[in-house]
């Protein structure tokens, strides 16, 4: 068993002992859910990640990607790509946006990034992948971080070796999904890796774990089995918010107070009302079904199939908002 006692520190970014971060994710953590998370107790939140191309053409949505407050931080902005002069105007361009910290998405298993060799598709890239990062360490100031897999498949998990490699062309944080790009999101995701990068001795900047951490206890054992400087909270969060505060009570005291099923249904709300205001009725409800479908709170509820398909293809606020109350009143507390 391990204990990390010290507080981890991103270059001069002090995130205390044992954070707990918000892991960057497509059409999830935008600003207003990464302020509830941080409100919740996440230590760091990222953004979605931006795609380095769509930055330097100045697309609308994407600079609408790099909005963050005072509030959220210390926030990370992370962008993807596989063109090296590309991802440093787009760092650059990022660097502008004021975030505490640049982050290099080589992570990210889904085909249309993946397949055309950005994101995770770095992988099977290696020396074109640290030649992206050395450059945009040197071109920025703010401390630049990577996120990444074990490998591409099985039979490629170089992790240990890249962890080294990476850390040479100075970047100042590595995050680490312990899945390979082939097993995308299926599968139990494999932490030993992520520890024996940790247990090298010639790594010295932190390493942070991430994948399948989806209650306090997992959290804890995570910490305390693989030695790693932080964790990542990612799909455990969506329609969860509240787990931060259940992870950081739990390891503080060894236990933890589930908030009560009407302050999770107010949460649920608040997203709701955000995202409509956020975008617009129509777009604000796509967005929060995601949310909804996911959430814990509706699992294992008997006989709830009718109510659960009607409240994914509410249209309105009003019905939405109805069914939400019905939903309270009528099945969750009797």
């Amino acid at each position: 068993m391990r204990d990390n006692i010290k507080a981890m520190k991103i270059r001069n970014i002090d995130l205390g002992e044992k954070p707990v971060l918000l892991a960057p994710m497509e059409d999830v953590t935008d600003p207003a859910f990464r302020l509830m998370c941080k409100q919740f107790g996440a230590d760091m939140v990222y953004t979605e990640f931006v795609s380095s191309d769509a930055l330097i053409r100045s697309v609308g949505k994407t600079m609408l990607k790099l909005n963050i407050s005072e509030k959220e931080r210390p926030v990370a902005i992370q962008i993807y790509g596989k063109d090296t002069d590309t991802m440093v105007e787009a760092a650059r361009i990022v660097e502008q946006a004021k975030p505490d910290i640049l982050d290099l998405n080589f992570g990210c298993p889904v085909k249309r990034v993946a397949g055309k060799g950005a994101g995770a598709g770095m992988l099977r890239d290696i020396p074109k992948m640290l030649e992206i990062t050395r450059a945009v360490v040197n071109a920025v100031k703010i401390p630049v971080t990577v996120k990444t897999r074990l490998g591409w498949d099985h039979d490629s998990r170089i992790i240990v070796e890249l962890a080294e490699q990476l850390q040479d062309c100075g970047i100042a944080a590595l995050a680490i999904h312990g899945r390979t790009r082939s097993q995308m999101y299926t599968g139990e995701a494999d932490w030993s890796l992520i520890g024996k990068v940790k247990e090298n001795p010639r790594m010295k900047i932190p390493i942070i774990g991430n994948g399948d951490v989806t209650t306090p206890q997992i959290a804890r054992e995570k910490f305390e089995k693989y030695g790693v400087d932080a964790i990542m909270v990612g799909r455990a969060s969506i329609g969860s918010p509240w787990i931060f505060k259940e992870i950081k009570q739990y390891m503080e005291t060894g236990h933890c107070e589930p908030l009560s099923v009407s302050d999770k249904m107010s949460v649920l709300r608040r997203q709701l009302k955000e995202s409509v205001d956020r975008l617009d009725e129509r777009r604000g409800i796509l967005h929060i079904r995601r949310h909804l479908a996911a959430t814990p709170l509706f699992k294992g509820i008997p006989n709830f199939r009718d109510t659960r398909i009607a409240m994914l293809r509410a249209e309105t606020l009003g019905e939405l908002s109805a069914i939400l109350d019905k939903i309270e009143s009528e099945i969750l507390i009797k």
